[in-house]
């Protein structure tokens, strides 16, 4: 089946990447065609990709779910950084969002609830990217050195990365400079083009890059990593029906029983999307209470 320029008008939020590193350019492409339904809802997945490969890849996903609930309609938003992703989050903006674990805790004060996640758990965890002729054998050798981080509020790639610099002897506050690039690919290209020592992502933004860009890959390796933590949320605004979220849900959770759903999940990649509540995401909770007692002061 194919699924491009069936039903979904896909919309990615574009702004000129401010001479942040690790943007890279590309021309997006736009579906202009009409639809009369009543009802359109807004769904967003947080910067794990660039705009437009994250379109790529969750665009098919939102179009399946337009085809089996041709009762509504559903648009799918890109957002170039995290801080964008959060305004527009907590400000409402989307009817279905997949947040980082932390935004996911943090929406439930903005009209939200947690009704999925993400699967393959093991998955959810830091590492540190160093270049290979950098000349960084082991932690102490990052002292005076910049770190780049997607965001200060991203989980995996952040948060559980400077908690194992803090607690593996360095200093976050005072042993190295905290460099905070915007996305997931900017950490990656910020160690790439030498402007941080080390780049703090996750495994899954990592293996694409990889299979994207195997050559610049090859110049990297990965240098240590994280324990493991719960995946990414799924969550819903409250305003949402039931009938809305549930049938969405359902969809969602089934698409690895399916070769078609299947090969759409292949291309995240991730095995699958399961069920979850906000007590699923009790171990995450008391992760940030711990980070913000022993690295720095966060809201949670």
């Amino acid at each position: 089946m194919k699924w491009w320029g069936l039903a979904l008008s896909v919309s990615v939020l574009l702004v000129a990447s401010c001479g942040k590193p690790g943007e890279l350019d590309y021309q997006p492409s736009f579906s202009t065609q009409d639809n009369n339904k009543s009802q359109e809802y807004v769904v967003a997945i947080h910067p794990l990709h660039n705009p437009k490969r994250l379109t790529e890849i969750y665009g098919p996903i939102v179009e399946y779910i337009n085809i089996h609930m041709p009762e509504v309609r559903f648009r799918l938003e890109a957002s170039r950084n995290y801080d964008e992703f959060e305004n527009r989050l907590y400000a409402g903006r989307y009817a279905f969002a997949m947040p980082n674990p932390y935004q996911t805790l943090r929406s439930l004060k903005y009209g939200y609830r947690i009704f999925g996640k993400m699967g393959d758990d093991a998955e959810f965890r830091g590492i540190f990217l160093v270049r290979k002729d950098g000349n960084i054998h082991e932690l102490a050798d990052i002292k005076g050195k910049a770190v780049s981080y997607p965001a200060p509020t991203t989980l995996a790639g952040g948060m559980m990365n400077q908690y194992y610099l803090q607690t593996h002897g360095i200093d976050v506050k005072g042993d190295i400079e905290n460099r905070y690039v915007g996305s997931q690919d900017s950490s990656i290209m910020s160690v790439l083009r030498g402007h941080s020592a080390v780049g703090s992502t996750w495994p899954v933004p990592w293996k694409t890059f990889s299979t994207e860009h195997p050559e610049l890959a090859s110049q990297l390796e990965v240098k240590w990593q994280t324990e493991p933590l719960l995946n990414n949320g799924w969550v819903v605004r409250k305003d949402v029906p039931a009938p809305v979220a549930d049938k969405f849900a359902k969809l969602l959770f089934s698409l690895n029983e399916s070769e078609e759903g299947r090969s759409m999940l292949e291309r995240l990649p991730v095995s699958r999307f399961e069920p979850a509540t906000e007590e699923t995401y009790r171990p995450v909770r008391d992760f940030l209470v711990l980070f913000s007692k022993t690295v720095r002061p966060i809201e949670y």
